[in-house]
């Protein structure tokens, strides 16, 4: 198996994915960031998340994906989605699962929440941070284990993942993405 591991999130400038009822708000969400966020599903072999996280994009019912769950024991087909793989990683490896996926290379983007995030931080390639500067959730969700304690940057940091030059997905909004990438 031979696998491209990255992971996408657009965080406000608490570095929260959602607000505090575990939703992300409208008000976190981009234009410039949801073309660049599609586009990266439409090339994605495999799509990782929890039960909780989904892109609810047109091309959605089509994309491969694992979701983690820990109700279940034994890889599943999800019954409401037939593309969809349930995976409980205390019980099989992210290889089994992705073996049972009919996956066996290619680009894997891991889109949350946090807790999934987690999971892959040794393994990531490249991890597309997005950023909205002029949002705030108080109270919010980090999008990451340990923020807001530590920035979602020191995080990524300590994961020896390093900065690369961002990109502007939104001038008016500021918002933009940065690439780190593993050293």
């Amino acid at each position: 198996m031979s696998f491209r591991i990255e992971g996408y999130v657009i965080v406000s400038a608490d570095g929260m994915l959602a607000d505090a009822g575990h939703v992300m708000p409208d008000s976190l969400k981009f234009d410039g960031d949801k073309l660049f966020f599609e586009q990266a599903l439409d090339r994605a072999a495999l799509i990782v998340h929890g039960r909780n996280s989904h892109e609810q994009q047109p091309n959605s019912p089509q994309r491969r994906r694992l979701i983690l769950t820990r109700r279940i024991k034994a890889l599943t087909v999800d019954p409401e989605m037939p593309n969809a793989t349930l995976w409980n990683p205390e019980q099989t490896s992210f290889e089994e699962a992705c073996a049972f996926a009919g996956v066996a290379s290619g680009m894997v983007a891991v889109i949350g929440g946090p807790v999934v995030f987690e999971m892959f931080m040794g393994r990531y390639d490249t991890f597309w941070l997005s950023q909205a500067p002029h949002v705030r959730l108080p109270g919010g969700e980090g999008c990451f284990v340990g923020v807001p304690a530590r920035t979602p940057q020191q995080v990524l940091t300590s994961h020896g993942l390093q900065p690369d030059a961002p990109y502007v997905l939104d001038a008016a909004h500021g918002v933009t993405v940065t690439p780190w990438r593993r050293t």
